[in-house]
Parts: structure tokens; sequence; C-alpha cells
């Protein structure tokens, strides 16, 4: 399963620090049109993904989670080759509309690993698996550049869609889904009525899952528009190089401290640790707006890793602990879908804000957006104390 998440996240993130350069090369375009399509382009695959979330998740409940693992690989496999023949914006933003039904593949292996893990190792265990998505993404934007900047936007395309049917391979042929124990809890059958009602009866879990939301809102809002930043910082020279740096940079962080996050929040509440990591983040991504140099910008992603790399494994943990085995699957579902959401307004928000106020503005709204994340997870503790560190 690590290989698998290392392949499907190189290859999604491989494309991503030149997108905005793809859509330039379409025509000749300003500045402000490419700075607001790049967001639309980025945003919209997690339309779709917003709305399959939930299903797929309810699908992999009831009939296996692998089947989907699969099925994800290829569609989105067929969906980036596919974009290597695009002349216009309108023909790439409609692939990327079809690409999100398949975008859920990272978020069901979590649950796969999940539901199969003893609930006191969750967070470590869902760290490593976060470590392989996270190779991955640090080593695909940095290729991807590389590509680029030799081979050209088509043929990376065309290369990025190999890793995806690999991916496909491995779990189709090295993955085997154990069943689990039956017992009261895998036995009960909740209709989607029921699972909605748990989580909204659960405020930690409720708040842990928007939190995701605007947590997705503040880091993706500078995404599409980063290659941009970086070329206003250091000019057009292999500028998908040093986009792809940029991307990778964070990756990297992420990978050094994603485990040592979850077996931190395994000891001490994942509570804790996720309001921690929140204000960290806010911290680390507002001097963002003041850099000068493409070095300093790589050393802010760099911190940024570190910090934000480690809230995917600890919310993923304690929805683990928080919600039935039977409908863990269907839950990280609207989790996912919350994710999504944000990844939705994020970049379109990000690209509006750019276009009007500066690149350096989006860094501003984006810290205040993590801080304030952090302050609400306070006040839901603060609240429910009786939650607290139950899981650990």
């Amino acid at each position: 399963m690590w290989f698998a998440n290392f392949f499907i996240a190189g290859s999604m993130t491989m494309v991503l620090p030149f997108l905005s350069l793809y859509i330039d090369s379409f025509g000749n375009f300003s500045d402000q049109y490419v700075q607001h399509w790049s967001g639309w382009v980025f945003a919209i695959t997690f339309v779709t993904a917003f709305i399959f979330s939930p299903i797929w998740g309810r699908f992999g409940d009831k009939f296996g989670r692998k089947k989907f693992l699969v099925i994800a690989a290829v569609g989105l496999s067929v969906s980036v080759f596919l974009m290597s023949f695009v002349t216009s914006v309108m023909q790439l933003f409609i692939l990327r509309f079809f690409m999100g039904i398949f975008t859920g593949f990272i978020s069901t292996s979590q649950a796969l690993i999940s539901t199969q893990t003893p609930k006191h190792l969750s967070g470590r265990v869902l760290g490593t698996l976060q470590t392989g998505s996270v190779s991955g993404s640090l080593l695909g934007p940095l290729f991807g550049g590389v590509l680029a900047d030799y081979v050209g936007f088509a043929a990376t395309f065309q290369l990025t869609s190999i890793p995806l049917i690999l991916a496909a391979i491995f779990v189709f042929a090295g993955l085997k889904e154990y069943k689990l124990e039956t017992n009261e809890e895998t036995e009960m059958k909740f209709s989607r009525k029921e699972v909605i009602q748990h989580i909204i009866r659960h405020p930690m879990l409720l708040m842990i899952m928007f939190v995701s939301m605007f947590v997705q809102i503040a880091h993706f809002s500078i995404q599409p528009i980063l290659a941009l930043y970086v070329e206003e910082l250091h000019g057009p020279v292999n500028l998908a190089f040093f986009s792809g740096l940029a991307f990778s940079i964070t990756g990297l962080g992420n990978l050094l401290m994603a485990r040592r996050w979850g077996r931190l929040a395994d000891r001490i509440g994942y509570e804790k640790i996720l309001v921690a990591l929140l204000i960290l983040s806010a911290v680390v991504y507002f001097p963002g707006a003041f850099v000068t140099n493409i070095w300093q910008l790589v050393i802010l992603r760099f911190l940024l890793g570190v910090t934000i790399g480690g809230i995917i494994p600890v919310r993923t943990a304690y929805i683990r602990h928080a919600a039935p085995v039977s409908i863990q699957g269907e839950v990280l579902g609207y989790n996912m879908s919350l994710r999504f959401l944000g990844n939705i307004i994020g970049p379109a928000l990000g690209g509006i804000i750019a276009g009007y106020l500066g690149i350096s503005s989006v860094f501003f709204i984006t810290s205040g957006l993590l801080l304030m994340s952090g302050f609400l997870l306070i006040i839901t503790m603060q609240r429910h104390p009786k939650v607290i560190n139950q899981y650990n």
C-alpha cells in the first residue's frame, strides 16, 4: 500500500507546478486571466470529488475498498493521459472535472489501513502510510518540473499516467483485504441518515471534520498560483524546476515528521497535537508574504511541511476511534468531502485574491484561517472536556 500511495501522490502532483504555465501556453492571455483560470482548473477536480467521496466510502464499507482502489487508479491514469492532448482551457477544465470522480484513492487507502490496524497504533501506522504519499508528493513536483523543462508539458502528462497504472497493478496483485472479525460493532448496519446523525452527535468529531475543510482552504489557496509567485521572485530561468522545488520541499518536512506526529498523538492526545499543529502552521505561513528571494520561500515551505504534514494522519486516527468500524469508510468519505470542498474554495479564493490584491495577500488570509481553526478546536475542547484524551 505504501508504494501505491507513493505512485499516486507522485503522479497527482507532478503536473501541479506547471499547471498555470500550461494554461498560459494555450494563448496570449493576461496575468489576471491565467491566475483566475489556474484556480478554477485546479479546484474543479475537487467538485466531483466532493460529491463522490461519501458514495465511494459507503461502497468500500459494503463491498470492499480494494475494488475501488483499482478503479480509481485506472480512472486517474486515463484522465491524466488525455490531458496531454488538450488545446484549450475548457478542455483541460472538463478533464480535471472528470478526474475528480477517482481522486479518493489515498483517502480510501487510509480507511482500509485504519480499519485493519489496532486502535492504539493507528496514529503511528497512519503516519507511516502518510510517508508514502508524502514521498510521492516530495518527488512528484520536482520530477514533473524537470520533465516539463526538457520534454514539454504534453509529454509530461503522458509519462505521468504510467505510475498511475502501476499503482493499479500493485493494488490488484499485491494487496489482500482481510475480512474483519465479526462482533457487535461490525454487524451493526447504519443508514446514510444514521451516519450523519452519528457525526452530529459527536461535537469534537464534527469540529475536526470542519477544521479539515478550513485547513484545505488555507493550504490550497496558494497552490495554483505558486508557480507565478516563484516567477515573480526568481524570474523565468528554469521556472518549472524551481516551481517544483517550492512544491516538493513541503513534502520533505512532512516526510520527516508525519510518523513522529502520529506517534506523539497516540501517546498524549490527538486533539492537543491538532491544536499545536494548526497554530504552528499559521505562524510559519505568515512570513511567506514578505520573502524577497526563492530560497526564503523554500525554507518557509519546508517548515510548513513539518507542521501541517502531521494534521492528516492525526485527524484520520481520531476518526478511526470516534466512528464504528462498519461506517468508518463513509465517515472518512464525508471528511474527505469537506476537505475537497476546501480544495474547491481555496484555489478559487486564492486566485481571486491574488488577481485583485496581489499574491502576498493570500499568505495573510491563509495564516488567519489556520489560526482561526486552532482556536475553534480549543473552544470545542473547552465546551466538551469529557471527550479529551478518551481515545488515547
